[in-house]
């Protein structure tokens, strides 16, 4: 499976908290971090729900 680098962009506060909940599953703590995962379907649809938030890059 291909890989995928998630980077928070933009805070999470006055968001809805599916969102919030969504980026703490990616594993976001704080913001400019990034994160690597595996472009499973699962992870597309959580990137997809914050996709406003995040810049994904192929690894």
């Amino acid at each position: 499976m291909s890989k995928v680098n998630i980077t928070l962009l933009r805070s999470p506060i006055d968001k809805p908290k599916r969102q919030k909940l969504t980026l703490t599953a990616l594993g976001f703590r704080k913001m400019n971090q990034t994160v690597q995962h595996e472009a499973t379907p699962q992870i597309e649809g959580m990137i997809r729900v914050v996709q406003h938030l995040v810049k994904v890059e192929n690894a």
